[in-house]
């Protein structure tokens, strides 16, 4: 009897407290409910008894479902076992059986039930007043272990047939290929460490990085996105270390946005956990330059919440030099000129972002993310430019030497705001974003040019010349996407989507006027802008199989309206496409073992940007000016791929496409000649023109395979032909050329927890990329045209060891060396009917970072629990029995 009281003692105690807490009788509004004390505990073994790690574990509860009106099984709580085999469960419910769920790649699955019984005491129970109060204690203790229970060492055994298909062993692949995309994990490329997206780019299957860190995708400029969405910001404004992983997706379905002309999207996923507990990292490099780079993130997971916070900073000291040899025919007589830069930009960034996830029921949550940026720049530059006339009667030379100072600064905000919710019907989900970008730049340049009549010889002149600009850029999008499954093999998508962006930029250049001691406005030299871009689209897609046939059929309609001002003259530009519709195909056979064939056709446009409508002049090299074009329309593209996947025993895959583009009134950069107001005299300016058409076709392979238990290798390899053809200009197109660009990454794991990187690229001679730097004018000595020169070969190779260390490896050190032979070197070639140019350029060379990381947590949830047994009310329980 005693035992019975001292078991209603503890319950009613914890219902005592339950009555304090919001939503309880006697306290606010709600129904009673027993507490959730129980506690379950264990350990994961194999059959030799060895401890077994990140062991997935679940406790299930069967309850009725409002939804369906049936019964089924809910998840209560999920967790993996620790590196020692351990696992524990609290705040479990007491009454009603639970199950426990045990799985783990390699091992059979395990359940079994939970359940938590009052063992009755075996000792006489005393009557009267000789009633023992030790007695009735050491009832209510057997009660309170009735809810705390040992499941001891559970065994697992070893699958055979779930290891013959296992792909991924013990950590993430570098690469993970689907038929449709390419997934690159950043955290396995220990080169980037401590640097940019650019670096990370670098190591990525299919794209290619210059020496300005441009990016191209199979010869063209792709969409850069965050998070399934387009960004504001620049790759050089986004730490490596801020990465997770980068998605390439080299021909998009109607689901996606039908920007980014003849190329596909490089889609960046940045560093989130959800596990359960808290968890983070912190960082610290420097390069060999001194510029020092830190960072740290952070993660909170607890119940309903989870909260994310990371923070990277990154200092810039970078040097390039270059040289610049051009014959101008145009001049009379003819000139040969000599340009050598030598250039330093000193400055930094910060990248921060917070983020906060509410999972308000199992079906609905909703997600925010907060993003800041901002930069300091202080660029230097001396460029030394000998000119030889030749006359008749010799040859005549002149020299000058520019030397530049100047700053810049950036700021970016992001807002990201989204919601998921998923229906009873497996596989049914709505989601909605909001995603707004906010960017403001100013700068300022100060050139002085003194003329000689020779190269060491007496000065003739001097110019001053200043340059000022600010802007502000806005960007919002809008996004609903509703997936509906029919049957088990069908489903349809279908979405909407709103893209509006504004640009403002104010340029200013003076001329210094020795009369007035001043700098004096040049008019005809400056430009206020403004442009509107504005996109309306909605996107219909059926997905099916029949057998091992798979199709997808899609449509993207899309509506564009773009107007430009410009400010001081009140000019106007603008262009409107009502509708445009964007048709996607996607054919799938399944073959046998494990093979797959795809093929797929998209059409896509790419719309002029900012930098390229912006009709103002860029002083940056003497010798390459460049201006936009603001009478630039949309390019079309369509492309066809056909795609062959193969996957091997183990580890080991092979992925092979066929592609074809084609686009029509493509943009690309042409040289012409045209009167400057600063100069005052006529002067070739790059700038902007939509050619006729251009073409590509090629064949890619990649291929990621286990060599032995230590080392992995990622290869792929680009075979292509391109063709751009500027017939409606000048007739001078280039021809179809063949080319191919490899890339190789090698992974060693070696004893003492010491792993090395090895990768390489080589780019064979090659037209120049279509659009490139697009975002930007183009640097020192850039080719004036795709359609008017060729990039010679170049190769490089990087190196990185890193080294782990202390308890579960949780510290690292790693060094990288990029470029180490000193070999990648931007090398053009263009000529014109006015000239015939060579230029060489070489950028931080011989790279060598050093970083040091630490990363920490603690899965055990016990430690955020919010009562325990002392907390939740069994003190005071046992205090009122003495």
């Amino acid at each position: 009897m005693k035992q019975l009281i001292a078991f209603f003692l503890v319950v009613f105690s914890s219902f005592t407290t339950l009555a304090q807490m919001p939503g309880a009788p006697g306290g606010k509004t709600g129904q009673q409910a027993p507490a959730n004390i129980g506690h379950v505990y264990g350990k994961i073994v194999d059959t030799s008894g060895k401890p077994l790690g990140d062991v997935s574990l679940m406790i299930l509860q069967n309850k009725f479902d409002t939804a369906t009106k049936k019964r089924k099984d809910v998840l209560l709580k999920g967790i993996v076992t620790k590196t020692n085999g351990e696992f524990s469960f609290g705040e479990l419910p007491m009454f009603g059986p639970l199950k426990l769920k045990i799985s783990a790649t390699g091992y059979k699955a395990i359940e079994q039930v939970v359940t938590f019984q009052m063992k009755q005491s075996t000792a006489p129970v005393q009557k009267g007043s000789n009633a023992d109060p030790a007695q009735a204690m050491a009832a209510m203790t057997g009660a309170l272990n009735a809810f705390d229970k040992d499941l001891g060492n559970i065994k697992l055994e070893v699958d055979v047939k779930q290891l013959e298909a296992v792909t991924v062993t013990g950590s993430k692949s570098m690469l993970r290929m689907d038929i449709d995309k390419k997934v690159f994990t950043v955290d396995k490329n220990i080169v980037s460490a401590g640097g940019t997206a650019v670096d990370v780019m670098k190591n990525v299957p299919s794209v290619q990085v210059d020496i300005d860190g441009n990016v191209s995708l199979r010869n063209a400029a792709p969409q850069i996105y965050i998070e399934g969405r387009p960004t504001t910001l620049s790759l050089d404004q986004i730490p490596a270390d801020a990465i997770e992983s980068v998605e390439v997706i080299t021909n998009p379905s109607a689901k996606y946005d039908a920007s980014g002309g003849n190329a596909g999207i490089l889609n960046i996923i940045l560093k989130k956990n959800k596990k359960s507990g808290y968890n983070g990292n912190i960082r610290a490099g420097v390069d060999k330059y001194g510029a020092v780079n830190g960072g740290a993130d952070f993660n909170l997971r607890q119940d309903k919440f989870n909260f994310s916070a990371a923070f990277n900073g990154n200092q810039m000291k970078s040097k390039t030099t270059g040289t610049t040899d051009r014959l101008n025919f145009a001049d009379t007589p003819q000139t040969f000129t000599n340009q050598i830069n030598k250039n330093i930009m000193n400055g930094g960034f910060m990248f921060g972002r917070l983020g906060l996830d509410y999972f308000a029921t199992n079906r609905t949550s909703f997600s925010l993310g907060v993003i800041k940026v901002h930069g300091e720049f202080s660029p230097e530059e001396i460029i030394r430019i000998s000119t030889d006339t030749m006359h008749n009667n010799g040859t005549m030379n002149s020299y000058s030497e520019r030397n530049s100072t100047g700053t810049r600064k950036f700021n970016a905000n992001g807002v990201q705001f989204g919601m998921k919710q998923l229906f009873p019907k497996e596989g049914q989900e709505l989601t909605a974003d909001l995603n707004y970008f906010s960017g403001k730049n100013e700068g300022n340049s100060f050139y002085n040019t003194d003329y000689y009549a020779y190269s060491n010889g007496s000065k003739t002149g001097n110019l001053l010349q200043k340059m000022m600009n600010n802007g502000t850029n806005r960007f919002l999008t809008v996004q609903t996407d509703y997936v509906l499954p029919i049957k088990t093999t069908s489903k349809i998508e279908a979405g909407l989507r709103a893209q509006l962006r504004t640009l403002e930029n104010d340029n200013f250049n003076y001329i210094f006027n020795s009369g007035t001691n001043d700098y004096q406005l040049v008019p005809n030299a400056s430009s206020n802008y403004e442009n509107k871009d504005n996109v309306y689209a909605a996107y219909f897609s059926f997905t099916s199989a029949i057998k091992d046939f798979g199709y997808k059929f899609g449509l993207r309609a899309e509506s564009s309206e773009y107007e430009g001002t410009l400010k001081n003259t009140n000019q106007k530009f603008s262009n409107s496409y009502p509708v445009s519709l964007f048709p996607s195909i996607f054919l799938s056979q399944k073959l046998k073992n494990k093979q797959e064939v795809q093929f797929s056709y998209t059409r896509r446009v790419n719309r002029p940007n900012f930098f390229q409508l912006i009709p103002f002049t860029d002083y940056t090299d003497p010798l390459n000016l460049t201006k936009g074009n603001s009478n630039l329309v949309p390019e079309f593209t369509s492309s066809f791929e056909v795609s062959y996947s193969k996957s091997f025993k183990g580890t080991n895959t092979f992925l092979a496409s066929a592609y074809f583009k084609r686009t029509d009134d493509l943009i690309t950069r042409f040289q012409d000649k045209q009167f400057d107001a600063v100069i005052g005299e006529e002067v070739l300016i790059s700038t902007f023109i939509n050619a006729n058409s251009s073409q590509s076709f090629g064949t890619e392979l990649t291929s990621v395979n286990t060599v032995t238990k230590w080392w992995d290798l990622t290869s792929n390899i680009n075979i292509y032909n391109s063709k751009i053809n500027t017939d409606n200009i000048n007739g001078m197109s280039a021809d179809a050329l063949w080319s191919w660009f490899g890339k190789i990454n090698n992974n060693f794991k070696l004893p003492k927890n010491f792993t090395i990187q090895l990768s390489g690229t080589y780019q064979s001679k090659t037209n120049l990329p279509i659009n490139q730097g697009g975002g930007g004018f183009p640097g020192m000595g850039q080719a004036q045209s795709t359609a008017q020169g060729y990039l010679k070969p170049v190769y490089g190779v990087d190196l990185a060891i890193k080294k782990t260390f202390l308890k579960n490896n949780a510290a690292s050190a790693t060094i990288s060396f990029n470029d180490i032979f000193r070999t990648r070197r931007q090398q053009q070639y263009s000529y014109s009917e006015y000239f015939e140019q060579n230029y060489d350029r070489l950028r931080d060379p011989q790279m060598i970072r050093l970083t040091l990381a630490y990363r920490f947590g603690k899965m055990d949830m016990s430690l955020f629990k919010r009562k325990n047994l002392k907390s939740g009310g069994m003190e005071g329980a046992t205090d009122g029995m003495q």
